[in-house]
């Protein structure tokens, strides 16, 4: 289909462009390329057939095709993530730019292609902050953070201004906010009728206050990197002008701009400006400074049987549920406990029921998990799908042992049963189910 785009994008754009134009649009007729990040960690067989590399990520490829992802057990593990080539390019500037472990925020992180990108390449000992102000994405930013299994992170759902309340808590704010989506009309038809001058100009101006109600939370000297999927300089270059005139920021990176006809992704702009030194005055916001005492608590051993490393976490008992966080994350994590609402941290192990101790599904996608405490039952890709779809697992071996038990495709977990006089409960999230019911075959 013949994209039609509206004649005030063409005027704007064609200034934008130049000589280009036609490269441009002959691109925009083309098909969308389809692009996956392998997680470096889960390390899985996949069938995929791959035309070349993304040059600029590692554990990135182009695919030939789009298969059905849904119906592949291997994404729900979490063993890799579907995102738009264009938008990987933050690996070069968090490899140029940070070097140390480092606190981040991730603003406005759902779905979470960025949030998933940033815990593979942040140094070892890096916390990431993943936010999201909409509730219901939230909880599907959480959802891919759990599926790709680093525990170094928390996800939170709250307003940006909120965190202007963590005065110099980060040293690096990435923040891929919300704009008028010009780099998207080959990919989504939808945001073309949704386009106009006018909500070009009113996202310029959100994506200014979003900055100046989190600015504070970064430290002096900290990173900036802001990153938007639309061409027009309105809410590209003029809001890097308008960052380093009124809030007190300096460029340290050249502007990088993504073309579908320059290169093979969508539109996409990307840049990072830093903190002057002398902007605000440097200090750290305040701790709590007082650390739970742990030791006050009846820790079930079979949760800490599950970590390969229990030793490196501090495990915090919730309610009748108990959570993992690194060791090194600990005051961090007391801190933004009584600041931020947190929708997800670390790895959440189980939860007791009567003198049941019940497994999380967080546990099962965990790069932390001990595989060797739990029985494991390998499926076919078609009890995979059952399994997925919450569907009651039959054909149980007869001395298949009784109690909790890892599934898993192709070595990879998808989560929990507990077996019971050979029928299963199945363990998978309800929410997460598969709701697709296609019938497949090996």
């Amino acid at each position: 289909m013949k994209i039609v785009l509206p004649s005030a994008f063409i005027s704007r754009t064609k200034m934008l462009l130049g000589n280009e134009w036609d490269a441009f649009m002959q691109a925009l007729q083309e098909e969308s390329p389809v692009s996956i990040r392998i997680n470096p960690v889960k390390k899985a067989s996949l069938s995929f057939e791959s035309s070349e590399k993304v040059y600029w990520a590692s554990n990135a490829f182009y695919l030939n095709g789009r298969p059905s992802f849904t119906l592949d057990p291997l994404f729900h593990a979490g063993c890799y993530y579907v995102q738009e080539a264009s938008s990987m390019f933050l690996e070069q500037i968090v490899a140029k730019q940070i070097s140390q472990p480092v606190k981040v925020l991730d603003l406005c992180a759902a779905p979470g292609g960025k949030s998933t990108h940033l815990v593979s390449i942040l140094p070892e000992g890096s916390l990431l902050v993943s936010n999201e102000a909409i509730r219901s994405r939230a909880f599907v930013l959480a959802e891919n953070l759990v599926k790709w299994g680093n525990p170094h992170a928390i996800v939170t759902n709250n307003d940006p201004s909120v965190f202007g309340q963590l005065e110099h808590f980060f040293d690096l704010i990435v923040a891929d906010v919300p704009c008028s989506g010009e780099g998207l009309f080959r990919k989504n038809p939808e945001s073309i009728r949704e386009w106009s001058v006018e909500q070009v100009r009113f996202c310029a101006e959100r994506q200014k206050r979003i900055l100046a109600n989190s600015w504070k939370a970064l430290k002096p000297g900290g990173l900036l990197i802001y990153s938007t999927c639309t061409y027009n300089r309105e809410e590209n270059e003029d809001n890097i002008v308008w960052i380093c005139q009124n809030l007190g920021a300096e460029p340290t990176e050249a502007v990088h701009r993504f073309f579908p006809h320059q290169t093979k992704g969508e539109g996409f702009f990307i840049t990072a400006v830093r903190k002057k030194e002398d902007s605000e005055k440097n200090k750290e916001s305040r701790r709590n400074g007082k650390k739970r005492d742990h030791h006050l608590h009846r820790i079930p051993q079979e949760l800490k049987m599950g970590l390969t490393d229990p030793n490196s976490f501090v495990i915090f008992p919730e309610s009748n549920a108990f959570i993992a966080i690194p060791s090194t994350h600990e005051e961090d994590y007391l801190f933004l406990k009584n600041r931020l609402k947190i929708v997800s941290a670390g790895i959440p192990l189980g939860e007791t029921k009567g003198k049941d101790m019940i497994p999380a599904h967080a546990l099962a996608m965990s790069n932390f998990l001990s595989k060797p405490s739990f029985p494991i039952l390998e499926l076919s890709k078609e009890a995979s799908l059952k399994y997925l779809r919450k569907e009651a697992l039959s054909d149980i071996p007869v001395h298949f042992p009784k109690g909790y038990a890892l599934v898993s495709y192709l070595q990879q977990p998808l989560g929990f049963i507990k077996n019971i006089n050979h029928r299963a409960n199945n363990l998978y999230p309800q929410e997460w189910r598969i709701r697709m019911n296609i019938q497949t075959t090996e």
